[in-house]
């Protein structure tokens, strides 16, 4: 039987060894990175290694759980993410709640500041997850209609924890949502003829509000009442160097941190180039530069190596919530990596996303942590039900 094989044969070793090659990527970066000045007296390395033992007890204990309960558990979840992030809302700036860079994003807690929208996230897949999987046990028979109605109800989930989220403002996390939804949308089967259509939508909006923002920042200004720092951020992307004493010194930084690690880096601690915020969102300069291309390419094959693994962990699942709540993981993390990455070489605008599992930060490792225990509970639990019948499992 298999409800009698042990530990040892059903939990995820592959998966965690994956994360142990983070562990020792990530404490490896940020020991140069907080040699920088800026960062004297502070060692990052231990917090980071505390918030990995952290990591590790939220991944035990989310294991524990069964994804059934998992399903009764998902809107209660949601609901207690939109109440973190409606305090966070209505407190204002002071002890508890914390604002950087003009992002209201943090609370203020005895074991460091914790950003709601991290955990939010996997909340919000849960969520949906349980919202597909019972839309389409009700809708047996797909029709146009019936996708109509899933997609009004995805967009009603996602448009409550975005409006925080845009309000604090934070536009990396929104888009992270947007990459979750456009993957669940995806997966749950919705009509090409409906997708298409909305997704060409997208596009067109995105196309054209940028190049409104390239050459009618006048009337976005006087009828959207955007700010011109906002507008900075996407000039600096296009053209650093006409920016390089303001908002596109960061990216000219970045760029040659990277450029001048070349093929083999100059070396663990051989840093010339600074780069602020190093050790969180820009720990990809680190690796570039003191790694070069061989060290970048190792880190990317790692990520490739766990996209890979949880892609397999989901293609094996049979129960469709499970399948889509790993498919809205793999989303989550594709996207951070992406973004992150292509900020730091200019392919993508700089925004406030951090490398999963590298960077330093306790909420978004714990919050990564919260999405991976998930994936360790299902495929547990998963091989323990592996040859019931539907009735057992109900």
């Amino acid at each position: 039987m298999e409800n009698n094989r042990n530990f040892v044969d059903r939990f995820d070793w592959k998966l965690a060894v994956i994360l142990l090659l983070f562990l020792i990527v990530s404490l490896l970066a940020i020991s140069s990175a907080q040699t920088t000045g800026q960062y004297a007296g502070t060692n990052f390395v231990i917090r980071q290694l505390i918030n990995y033992v952290i990591v590790a007890v939220i991944i035990t204990f989310v294991m524990y759980f069964e994804p059934d309960q998992y399903k009764k558990m998902a809107w209660y979840l949601y609901g207690f993410g939109i109440l973190l992030l409606f305090l966070l809302f209505i407190i204002p700036v002071g002890d508890f709640a914390i604002e950087r860079n003009g992002a209201k994003s943090w609370f203020a807690t005895p074991i460091g500041n914790i950003q709601p929208s991290e955990f939010m996230k996997t909340f919000y897949i849960l969520a949906t997850a349980f919202l597909i999987s019972k839309h389409h046990e009700k809708h047996a028979i797909k029709s146009i209609k019936s996708d109509f109605i899933l997609l009004g109800k995805i967009a009603l989930t996602l448009i409550v924890p975005l409006a925080f989220i845009l309000i604090q403002p934070d536009l990396g996390s929104a888009l992270v949502f947007f990459a979750i939804t456009a993957a669940l949308i995806i997966v749950a089967g919705i009509s090409w003829r409906i997708i298409v259509p909305v997704f060409a939508t997208g596009v067109v909006v995105g196309g054209t509000l940028l190049w409104m923002a390239l050459y009618m920042q006048d009337f976005l200004e006087e009828k959207l009442g955007l700010n011109p720092y906002q507008f900075a951020r996407i000039y600096s992307w296009l053209d650093p160097y006409s920016y390089s004493s303001g908002s596109g010194y960061h990216l000219i930084t970045s760029l040659n941190a990277i450029g001048s690690g070349e093929i083999f880096g100059k070396g663990y601690m051989d840093r010339e180039v600074y780069v602020a915020e190093n050790h969180t969102d820009f720990i990809f300069t680190v690796i570039g530069e003191e790694w070069g291309f061989i060290g970048a390419s190792f880190v990317i094959c790692l990520y490739f190596l766990l996209i890979y693994h949880l892609t397999k962990i989901t293609l094996t699942l049979k129960d469709p919530f499970c399948t889509y709540v790993c498919a809205g993981i793999i989303a989550m993390i594709t996207f951070h990596v992406f973004e992150n990455i292509g900020m730091t070489i200019q392919l993508l605008p700089i925004t406030g996303i951090p490398l999963p599992f590298l960077s330093y930060g306790g909420s978004s490792l714990m919050g990564n942590a919260l999405a991976i225990g998930l994936v360790f509970s299902m495929k547990y639990h998963y091989r323990t039900y592996m040859f019931s019948t539907n009735d057992d499992e109900d």
